[in-house]
C-alpha cells in the first residue's frame, strides 16, 4: 500500500495523516512492515506471520477432525513472566489457538486439530509461544477436572454470538448497496472487522461441547461478506496510484 491511500483509509475513521505516518514508521521499526520503495509498503516478516495466522479462519474448518475426548496441553511454568514482551506474546498465542487455562501455569484446548499435538505445537510457535513451552496430549482426566476443563469455554456466549454475527452480517449485506463508496467501506470494515476478529480468536471447539454446524453457518455468511467487503475496498483504493514494487 502507498502512502496516500493509507492516509485516505485513516482519514475515513477520523486518524489524522500525521499519526498515519507515525504508526507506518513503528510498524517498519517492528519488522511488521517492510518499505519496499519511498512511500510504499509491504508487509515485513512479523506481518506476513501474523497475516497468515489472521487468515487462518478461511479454511480452519477443514483442518478439524472428530474429538476424541482427549486434550492438548501447554505447560508454561519453565517460562519467563517477567518479561513482558515474550508474555503478551505468549498470551496472545495461547488465546489464537483457543486454549484456557486449567489450572497454574496449565493451557488445554480439546484435541480436535487435525495432526494433533504436532500440529498445534507448530502453530503456536509460529505466533510467539517460546519453543521451550512443553506441549503435549492428556487424556483420562479424573471426573472432576474432566468436567473443570469442558467448563472452560462459555458455549452458549459463543452459539449467542454467531447467531447475532450472522443477523448483523445479513443485515449489513441488505444495506451496503445502497451507501456512497466512502459510506460503504466505512460500514463494511466496522462489521467485517467484528465478524473476522470473532472467528480468528474462536476456540473451534468440537460438538459435544459446541453446535458445530451453527459455527459452520456463520463462517459461510462471513466468507460471503468478505467478498462483498473486498469488492468495496478494492474500489475505494483503487482511486489511488498504486505502488510499482516489481
Amino acid at each position: 500500500m502507498d502512502v496516500q491511500s493509507a492516509v485516505r483509509t485513516g482519514a475515513l475513521f477520523g486518524i489524522s495523516q500525521n499519526n498515519i505516518r507515525v504508526t507506518l514508521n513503528r510498524l517498519v521499526a517492528s519488522n511488521l512492515l517492510n518499505k519496499a520503495q519511498r512511500g510504499c509498503y509491504t508487509l515485513g516478516a512479523e506481518g506476513v506471520a501474523f497475516a497468515q495466522q489472521v487468515n487462518h479462519w478461511r479454511e480452519a474448518e477443514s483442518l478439524l477432525c472428530p474429538w476424541q475426548g482427549d486434550w492438548v496441553c501447554v505447560n508454561t511454568s519453565e517460562l519467563k513472566k517477567s518479561d513482558r514482551k515474550a508474555f503478551r506474546a505468549r498470551e496472545r498465542a495461547l488465546s489464537l489457538v483457543g486454549m484456557q487455562q486449567l489450572s497454574a501455569d496449565l493451557y488445554i484446548r480439546p484435541n480436535n486439530i487435525r495432526n494433533g499435538v504436532s500440529a498445534v505445537r507448530s502453530q503456536l510457535h509460529s505466533i510467539g509461544l517460546e519453543k521451550t513451552a512443553l506441549v503435549f496430549a492428556l487424556s483420562q482426566l479424573d471426573d472432576e477436572h474432566e468436567g473443570q476443563a469442558k467448563r472452560l469455554w462459555n458455549t452458549s456466549q459463543l452459539e449467542q454470538s454467531y447467531r447475532e454475527s450472522a443477523a448483523a452480517l445479513e443485515t449489513s449485506l441488505s444495506q451496503l448497496p445502497k451507501l456512497p463508496l466512502n459510506d460503504a467501506a466505512k460500514a463494511s470494515y466496522l462489521v467485517g472487522d467484528r465478524a473476522l476478529r470473532q472467528l480468528v480468536f474462536d476456540p473451534l471447539l468440537p460438538a459435544p461441547l459446541i453446535d458445530e454446524q451453527l459455527r459452520r453457518d456463520f463462517t459461510e455468511i462471513v466468507k460471503a461478506y468478505d467478498k462483498v467487503g473486498e469488492d468495496i475496498w478494492f474500489k475505494f483504493l483503487r482511486l489511488d496510484g498504486e505502488c510499482k514494487t516489481g
